[in-house]
């Protein structure tokens, strides 16, 4: 895959600033991008945009190929006609500069169902849009819709605790469930059209103005989703549906005792024998929302990291080989070219990095990780090559001030003298680092650009609650910090053509709805 030399930064759409408490894909969403384009980033990196359940979490998904409902915009309802300035008369104070998840879902759940009541009553101006958008994403959207209309009928308990006709997806049990709660279901087809819908104008609107989308695959699904309930077959499952053995990894930078992520783990035999037609249809409705694509723990397509369901951690497990050469070779002949980012951090062994090496795929190099031995340590930039993506951290890193702020002495004062700073501007220091360096693409964390600290941090392995509830303000970005960026994207030769305008305070407002 060739790449040319660009910039930009990471930052989820749930952290735009939204009066309804959660960001969304309104107006700030299309502001977001006209600073992008200022800045003169061409690259804005996401996290999984699947619908997330129990601890908010990007990466325990209830699918891994519908959206996330509650980034749909009400503003953009109300613009088409499904909401009234009425709706909106009840609308609770919500917190600034965090999300409060349980407080913004009820909300916003509150104005999606009014909307679907409005959408039933004006159906036929949607109806051509609708149909289309079923029929382009059959693989999957019936059975996700009726996934959740099982679980919203059951308080929302996993599907393991379904009555058992269910959960074995008895053919009279599920036409008998069709036959009584299909508004329900017909509720959430509508929640997957608007979702697209909007996230499709934004796409558009992104690549107009020369930014490429990227996305992210995790390697892994969860337990608790439409894909396993659909395709049992295709995972370690004993015959109640349980997993047998389950996803982590072993100790490493981020925890001591490994990571427990307790998803169930794929039969590859199975996806062989169906031609990996469930990866390619989940790659394909990705790159319907993404240009390029982070393949999350890549190493995993190499061998992954197996522990018997039922473990405290992650510390006990074993490795189990993977076929990754002939699962890509299958992607490749389904899509020509890999627009493929391998997340190749944590303990890679030779045959993951032969893997990466023979798809010529960049790495990923994290420069908060440079500081902890020698010279020769690969995450500092001298060692860098022009195949990698370099960061200053990630989402499960801290901030680059949290992380100066809590690592030790030895770290801090190799992290002074490589950067030539006393540490007082350390997050701007890293940022210019990590933009000098010969990587095709550099890129950080917003809350690096906004020189924030531990308290804007995103997320932090192992701890389940708490997480992702970060959240900027809109007079964050300002004209001038577009302009001082673009300085940096200038002097290291990182604007591609498409975004190369005249360096003066760019024309950029955003005004609250």
């Amino acid at each position: 895959m060739n790449l040319d030399r660009s910039s930009g930064i990471l930052l989820h759409p749930t952290s735009f600033p939204s009066l309804d408490g959660i960001g969304d894909l309104g107006p700030q969403a299309f502001y977001w991008i006209d600073f992008l384009k200022a800045a003169g980033c061409s690259l804005w990196q996401i996290l999984p945009l699947g619908p997330t359940g129990y601890g908010d979490s990007p990466y325990q998904s209830f699918s891994s190929f519908a959206g996330n409902p509650y980034l749909i915009s009400s503003i953009t309802l109300y613009d088409e006609g499904l909401l009234t300035a009425d709706d909106f008369m009840d609308r609770p104070n919500f917190p600034e500069r965090t999300v409060d998840f349980g407080k913004a879902i009820k909300w916003k759940l509150t104005l999606l169902d009014r909307a679907f009541e409005n959408f039933k009553l004006d159906f036929d101006s949607f109806a051509k849009d609708y149909r289309k958008f079923k029929a382009e994403n059959k693989y999957w959207l019936d059975q996700y819709a009726l996934f959740m209309a099982i679980k919203d009928t059951h308080d929302g308990v996993s599907w393991l605790d379904w009555p058992a006709d269910l959960r074995q997806r008895k053919p009279k049990a599920l036409r008998d469930f069709k036959k009584e709660h299909q508004q329900q279901i017909d509720r959430h087809l509508f929640y997957q059209f608007m979702f697209f819908r909007q996230w499709a104008n934004l796409k558009e609107y992104a690549n107009q103005q020369g930014i490429t989308i990227i996305g992210d695959v995790p390697i892994f699904v969860s337990m608790d989703s439409s894909d396993v309930w659909s395709h049992p077959e295709l995972f370690f499952l004993d015959k109640d549906g349980h997993p047998t053995v389950v996803a982590g990894v072993p100790p490493d930078y981020f925890s001591p005792t490994g990571q427990l992520w307790g998803n169930p783990l794929y039969k590859w035999s199975e996806h062989e024998n169906t031609n990996y037609e469930w990866w390619i249809q989940r790659i394909k409705s990705t790159l319907k929302l993404a240009d390029l694509i982070r393949m999350d723990h890549f190493r995993g397509f190499s061998g992954y990291w197996e522990v018997p369901a039922g473990m405290p951690t992650a510390e006990k497990g074993r490795w189990v080989k993977v076929d990754g050469e002939k699962f890509f070779a299958k992607v490749k002949e389904e899509l020509g070219e890999l627009p493929f980012i391998a997340e190749d951090l944590g303990e890679i062994s030779q045959d993951v990095v032969d893997l990466r090496d023979s798809l010529n795929l960049p790495g990923m190099r994290i420069l908060q990780f440079a500081f902890g031995d020698d010279a020769r340590n690969l995450f500092l930039p001298h060692n860098y090559v022009r195949n990698c993506i370099a960061y200053t951290g990630t989402h499960d890193n801290d901030t680059s001030i949290g992380w100066y702020q809590t690592a030790n002495e030895k770290e801090k004062d190799l992290a002074r003298k490589y950067l030539s700073t006393n540490g007082l501007d350390i997050a701007w220091r890293m940022v210019n680092c990590v933009f000098s360096s010969v990587a095709v693409f550099a890129l950080a964390p917003l809350q690096d650009i906004l020189q924030q600290g531990k308290e804007a941090r995103m997320n932090f392995p192992g701890k389940s609650a708490g997480n992702w509830k970060y959240q900027f303000a809109s007079n964050d970005l300002t004209p001038d910090l577009a302009i001082r960026i673009r300085q940096l994207n200038i002097q290291y030769n990182r604007i591609p053509a498409i975004n190369r305008i005249p360096l003066e305070k760019p024309d950029i407002t955003y005004e609250s709805v």
